[in-house]
């Protein structure tokens, strides 16, 4: 049997990066929401808010613990399994992670150590500084890592020499024409992620009847939150599909299964593309959407991949399924909100438990969103590492064999499999414990120790 190093370089990459990624849609928001708790703790001094941020604390340093040795990994695979691809962009994407190293990493990193072991040592708005910090670090390393990914979707900045990309001004790269869209679009992704789970905790805190009165707080605030984030992505979502349109036109055509160009063209929910025969199958459509939506003009026209040449498409298949699926659990959230707002007028939302079910069920929609994202963005565009200017086929190790990558995979599957489990588990442990728990055994400025507040094991909305 034939192993293609190419191939299962790709596998191993999108393994690593798929589990790894699910640690800063999570981390990302939860950085900035203990900020927030740590903030309002600050300015109210309502020991509520001191319970739920010690709370969600412990959470945030396991998956920051979980995201470190995911991630530690993945640009050792730059050199190991990529050495033509770094060679060709090393002038620019290193400075690029070097900086993420820098003015993010160290930060978030140092920062961690005031957030979870400081709070006896340091004023307590010294402990808030911490939490901004780390959530600044959080975002940091976000800008960085997405203005590298965008520069290989929106190659600007640059020349070639001896076929090797030097930089050429340092502001375009950095800002090069996709980054405003996909740092947007990508941050609020990452903060609804994590505000679905922080919904469901609540939502299981409330159901419980243990920790009632933090439930509530998390599961209100969150949703005030996510009714202005959600419709937001949703707008941010059509502007970088206008992004797309301009600059990366097969990527649009390949997620829309659209072959030919058509002005006044229809949109495509539902079909089985066809890359063979350049069809489609089953087709279920909306005439004149498509022009409208992606080009925001009915008389609009919608690029087809029989523009491109054939060797220059990407698999239709994957990125088609993957932005519906995508799309789908995007209006499926808004209709979760929706259901809030109902119940809030109502008087109703702590109440309703099949409200409080359902927010359960949902805490993992947005790391399945985030995964079809990624999905969408990069297979739609190969066959290019750096768009339209390196192919994927030529980034490999050239003196890489099957054999190497197959046995490293191997490796990556098994510790990742032994890593993320345990690292649920251990945040799961925390979740039944409740935020009371968490804080019963820290203390506060000067060494002396907080007394634990003890609330009722029952939640009564009457007050009887």
């Amino acid at each position: 049997m034939h192993l293609d190093p190419l191939v299962l370089s790709r596998l191993q990459f999108a393994w690593v990066v798929a589990f790894h990624i699910l640690l800063p849609a999570f981390t990302v928001g939860l950085a900035s929401y203990i900020a927030v708790l740590e903030g309002m703790h600050f300015v109210t001094k309502k020991e509520i808010y001191f319970r739920i941020s010690v709370f969600w604390t412990k959470i945030f340093a396991i998956s920051f613990g979980m995201g470190v040795v995911s991630g530690i990994v993945m640009p050792f695979q730059f050199g190991t399994n990529w050495s033509r691809y770094a060679d060709a962009t090393a002038n620019i994407l290193s400075p690029l992670l070097g900086y993420e190293g820098l003015t993010a990493f160290f930060l978030e990193a140092s920062f961690l150590g005031v957030l979870l072991f400081g709070r006896h040592l340091v004023p307590r708005w010294a402990h808030f500084v911490a939490a901004l910090m780390v959530a600044l670090g959080t975002l940091l390393s976000t800008f960085w890592i997405l203005s590298a990914n965008s520069w290989m979707q929106t190659p600007a900045g640059f020349k070639m020499v001896d076929g090797r990309f030097f930089p050429t001004d340092w502001l375009a790269i950095i800002f090069n024409p996709s980054f405003p869209y996909r740092f947007s679009h990508n941050v609020t992704g990452f903060y609804i992620t994590t505000g679905f789970v922080v919904i469901a905790v609540g939502a299981y805190l409330i159901r419980q009847k243990k920790f009632t009165e933090e439930g509530r707080v998390m599961f209100s605030m969150t949703f005030w939150l996510l009714s202005v984030l959600v419709p937001l992505q949703i707008v941010l979502g059509d502007m970088h599909g206008l992004n797309t349109f301009k600059y990366q036109p097969a990527k649009l055509a390949a997620i829309e299964a659209h072959w030919s160009p058509e002005r006044r063209a229809p949109l495509t929910l539902f079909a089985i593309p066809d890359q063979k025969d350049e069809t489609n199958h089953d087709v279920i459509e909306v005439p004149l959407l498509g022009s409208i939506i992606l080009t925001h003009d009915l008389n609009g026209e919608v690029p087809g991949l029989k523009q491109f040449p054939a060797d220059q498409r990407a698999p239709v298949a994957i990125p088609f399924f993957s932005f519906r699926i995508m799309v789908g659990l995007g209006f499926l959230m808004l209709g979760v909100i929706m259901l809030s707002w109902w119940l809030r007028l109502r008087h109703r939302l702590f109440e309703a438990h099949w409200f409080l079910r359902l927010c359960q069920w949902f805490a993992p929609i947005g790391f399945i969103t985030v995964i079809a994202g990624w999905v969408t963005t990069e297979v739609g565009r190969q066959p290019w590492t750096v768009y339209g200017l390196l192919r994927t086929a030529n980034s490999v190790s050239p003196s890489l064999t099957g054999f190497d990558v197959i046995l490293s995979l191997i490796g990556y599957m098994l510790v990742y499999i032994i890593i993320f489990p345990v690292g649920i588990i251990l945040m799961a442990r925390v979740v039944r414990k409740g935020p009371l728990e968490a804080a019963k055994r820290e203390p506060i400025e000067g060494g002396q120790p907080r007394a634990p507040v003890i609330t009722p094991p029952e939640y009564n909305p009457h007050g009887h």
